[in-house]
């Protein structure tokens, strides 16, 4: 009996699984296997304002199925993808894009990891040094030496 109870349940949760994922499914029907293509590129490289660090595919907000309704009407319209990653950067700022243009204001974004990774490495040679040498300090006089054998002598 339990063994038919535990495969009711997961019956049960497999298929649950399955209704929730399919009534999260969007279809957008489209003409062009082109614009197809270019719908899907631009909603993997367009991050949802609302979430930390989702893209408008992997979002499930509201806010990220508004911003792919929008980009699907603008693609079915003719919009090129310059002309929505433009209308979204001017609408939600240079965070709404994955790959920020190079300015001023975006600069840290390009220069930050980069910086941290050389500082990193600067303090990894630097501690390896001071150990080096403090290691080279310790050295024994001779008659520590002599002491330490005899102390090894008498085990």
């Amino acid at each position: 009996m339990t063994r038919v109870l535990r495969r009711c349940a997961l019956i049960s949760a497999v298929l649950l699984s399955f209704s929730i994922a399919a009534a999260n499914l969007e279809t957008y029907q489209f003409d062009d296997p082109a614009k197809e293509a270019l719908f899907r590129e631009l909603i993997d490289e367009l991050r949802c304002p609302k979430c930390q660090n989702q893209s408008i595919a992997d979002s499930d907000a509201p806010l990220a199925k508004d911003l792919r309704d929008r980009t699907y009407a603008m693609v079915q319209a003719g919009a090129s993808k310059r002309d929505v990653i433009e209308y979204m950067v001017t609408r939600y700022g240079d965070f709404a894009y994955y790959q920020p243009p190079v300015q001023t204001s975006t600069l840290v974004l390009w220069v930050l990891p980069s910086a941290v990774v050389v500082i990193g490495a600067l303090v990894i040679v630097v501690s390896v040094r001071r150990r080096q040498t403090q290691v080279d300090d310790e050295q024994l006089t001779a008659e520590e030496q002599a002491r330490l054998d005899a102390l090894r002598k008498q085990d």
